[in-house]
C-alpha cells in the first residue's frame, strides 16, 4: 500500500506545479514582457517601462522586527493573491539626513528586507546573465532606491539587474555576548547574512525573471565592495555567485587590537561584543530583551550616523583574517574585476590640515611605521598636508586592499583578475576621481550633483557599462569596440586606466603601497601575538 500513497503524493505535487505554470502562462502571453512571477512567498506583479519589466519591493526575508531584531534573516512570510511590486520598499534604519543628500525617498523602517529586479527578458526561459548590486555607505548607510542605482540602463544591455537591501548600523552589525549565546557562538554580521539570504533568493527565483541562476555576478561599491570581498571569502556564500566586481572595496587588513590602530576596521568577536555591551548600557537597556523592546529610531539616534558599527570576525560568516584565508586558498574562486579611484580619500577630509596635524595624526595611528608613512608623501604646506592625509586614507581604505586582493587572487586562485584605476580630473574634482565618482558611469545615471554628461563622459559611460556587462556575461570585460583590458597576473601586473585616458598602465602609487605592505605585515604580526 505504501506505493499508492507515494504515487498520490507525486500526483498532488505535479498538479500543484502545473496549476502554477498555467496561471503564470495565462498572465504572460508569448512574446510579452515578464509582468508577473511566482516567487518564494507568492506571486508578484511588476510594471512595464522602456521595454523592461521592473519589480520593486519584493520581500526576500521576514521583517526583522520584535523578537527577530538581531537575528539571522528568517524565511519570508507568504502572502495571498498577487502582490504589487510597483514601488520601492523603505530604506533600512539609518540617518535620514544622510539619505536626503543622495536623493532617496524619506522613508525608513526596520522592516526593510526587500529587493528589486530589472529584466529585459521576454520570457522566463531566456536565462540571461544576472548582476546583483550591493550598496555602499560605510555599513551605516545605504539604500537601493537612490536615483543613481536605477538598474534600467544596465538591464538594457542584456542582463537581469537585482539590488538587495541589508540592515546597517547597530541593527545590522551589533554583536553582544547574549546574542552570541543565542547564535550558537557568533553574533553581529546580520547585514552580511541579509546579503547571503538575498543571494539565496536569487538562486531560487531569478529564473522566473529570465535570469540564469548559474551565471550570477555580485557587484558593489565602498562598503558594498567590501561586502563583495567578504562574500568572496565566506564559506556561507559558496556557490551563490560565479563572478565578482568590487569598486573601491576590500577586506585584507588584520583584526584591530586597539581602537587607535590606523587603517584597520575589523574587530574580533570579543571586541565587537564589548562595543555592543556599551551601546546597551548607553540605551539604559538591562538586557537584549529590553533592547528589542526599544523603538528602532531610539537605537539609531544614539548610535549616530556613521562609522560606529562594522562587520566582525565572527568565525562563521567571516571565518578569520581574509589575508590569511587567501594565502591558505580558502576562498570562493571566481573571475574578479576590482579597482579604485585616484583621489577618493579627499571625500573624507576636513577642509584644512596643517603639516603638524598630519604628522600628529599619523604618529597616533601608525606606531613604529609612522615615519615611513609620513615620508611617503610631500607635506610641507597645508595643501600638501591635506592631500597627504587624503592619500593615506585612499591607500588604507581602498587602494592597498585592492592591490593586495589582486595579488593574492591571481597567485592563489584560478579565476581571472582584471584591475582598473579610475582617474578623471574635472572642475568639481581637479585632483582626480573622488570616492564613488565611477558609479554614474557604471549605471549610466548622470544625476545630481553631476549634471548632464559631456561627450567624453558619454563615451566613458559606454566603456564602463560595456566592460561591466561583458564581464557579467563571460568573465572577461573585453569586447568589440572597447580598448583591450589586460588580465592582471604576477608576471603582468598591469591595471586598466579609465577616465582621462583609457589603456593599460603600471600599478599607480606603487611606492606608498609598498610602505603600507610593510605596515600591514607588522600589524598582522602584532595581532598574532595578542
Amino acid at each position: 500500500m505504501w506505493y499508492r500513497n507515494w504515487l498520490a503524493e507525486i500526483a498532488r505535487a505535479t498538479l500543484t506545479a502545473l496549476a502554477a505554470a498555467i496561471a503564470l502562462g495565462a498572465a504572460m502571453p508569448a512574446g510579452a514582457e515578464v509582468e508577473t512571477a511566482l516567487v518564494t512567498g507568492g506571486t508578484v506583479k511588476g510594471t512595464i517601462a522602456e521595454g523592461l519589466s521592473v519589480f520593486k519591493g519584493i520581500p526576500f526575508a521576514a521583517p526583522p522586527v520584535g523578537e527577530l531584531r538581531w537575528k539571522r534573516p528568517q524565511p519570508v512570510h507568504r502572502w495571498p493573491g498577487v502582490r504589487s511590486a510597483a514601488a520601492f520598499a523603505p530604506s533600512c534604519m539609518q540617518a535620514m539626513d544622510m539619505l536626503k543628500i543622495f536623493g532617496a525617498p524619506e522613508d525608513i523602517s526596520e522592516d526593510c528586507l526587500y529587493l528589486n529586479v530589472w529584466t529585459p527578458a521576454k520570457s522566463p526561459r531566456q536565462r540571461l546573465p544576472v548582476m546583483v548590486w550591493i550598496t555602499g555607505g560605510g555599513f551605516s548607510l545605504g539604500s537601493t532606491n537612490l536615483p543613481l542605482y536605477d538598474g534600467k540602463n544596465l538591464a538594457k544591455r542584456g542582463v537581469v539587474l537585482v539590488s538587495i537591501a541589508y540592515r546597517v548600523g547597530p541593527l545590522g552589525f551589533m554583536a553582544h555576548p547574549a546574542l552570541t549565546r543565542e547564535g550558537g557562538g557568533s553574533s553581529g554580521n546580520y547585514g552580511l547574512a541579509d546579503q547571503i539570504a538575498g543571494l539565496k533568493w536569487v538562486r531560487a527565483n531569478v529564473a522566473h525573471f529570465g535570469g540564469d541562476p548559474a551565471n550570477v555576478t555580485i557587484f558593489g561599491e565602498s562598503a558594498g565592495g567590501i561586502s563583495v570581498s567578504m562574500l568572496a571569502a565566506s564559506p556561507a556564500a559558496k556557490g551563490l555567485f560565479q563572478k565578482a566586481i568590487s569598486e573601491s572595496g576590500g577586506n585584507f587588513g588584520p583584526v584591530r587590537v586597539n581602537e587607535t590602530d590606523g587603517g584597520l576596521s575589523m574587530r574580533s568577536l570579543s571586541g565587537a561584543e564589548s562595543q555592543g555591551s556599551a551601546l546597551l548600557q548607553e540605551l539604559g537597556a538591562a538586557d537584549i530583551k529590553a533592547a528589542r523592546a526599544l523603538p528602532a529610531a531610539a537605537i539609531q539616534k544614539l548610535a549616530g550616523p556613521m562609522g560606529r558599527f562594522w562587520p566582525t570576525v565572527d568565525g562563521r560568516l567571516i571565518a578569520g583574517d581574509q589575508y590569511d584565508l587567501y594565502r591558505a586558498k580558502r576562498f570562493n574562486d571566481t573571475p574578479l574585476l576590482i579597482g579604485s579611484n585616484s583621489d577618493e580619500g579627499s571625500l573624507f577630509m576636513p577642509p584644512k590640515v596643517t603639516p603638524d596635524e598630519l604628522v600628529a595624526a599619523i604618529r597616533a595611528g601608525y606606531g613604529q611605521k609612522a615615519d615611513a608613512v609620513i615620508s611617503a608623501y610631500p607635506h610641507a604646506t597645508e595643501a600638501e598636508a591635506r592631500q597627504a592625509l587624503a592619500n593615506v586614507f585612499r591607500e588604507t581604505a581602498f587602494a592597498w586592499p585592492t592591490w593586495t586582493w589582486s595579488r593574492l587572487h591571481s597567485s592563489q586562485g584560478q579565476g581571472a583578475v582584471y584591475v582598473y584605476y579610475f582617474d578623471q580630473k574635472t572642475p568639481r574634482d581637479p585632483n582626480g576621481s573622488n570616492h564613488g565618482d565611477e558609479m554614474r558611469f557604471v549605471f549610466g545615471n548622470h544625476v545630481q550633483p553631476f549634471g548632464p554628461p559631456t561627450p567624453r563622459e558619454q563615451e566613458l559611460t559606454a566603456q564602463f557599462m560595456g566592460y561591466w556587462t561583458n564581464f557579467a556575461k563571460t568573465g572577461d570585460p573585453n569586447g568589440p569596440g572597447l580598448p583591450a583590458w589586460p588580465r592582471f597576473t604576477s608576471a603582468n601586473a598591469e591595471v586598466m586606466a579609465l577616465g582621462d585616458r583609457t589603456g593599460a598602465i603600471d600599478q599607480p602609487n606603487l611606492a606608498p603601497l609598498q610602505v603600507f605592505d610593510d605596515y600591514y605585515a607588522w600589524r598582522r604580526e602584532l595581532a598574532g601575538r595578542k
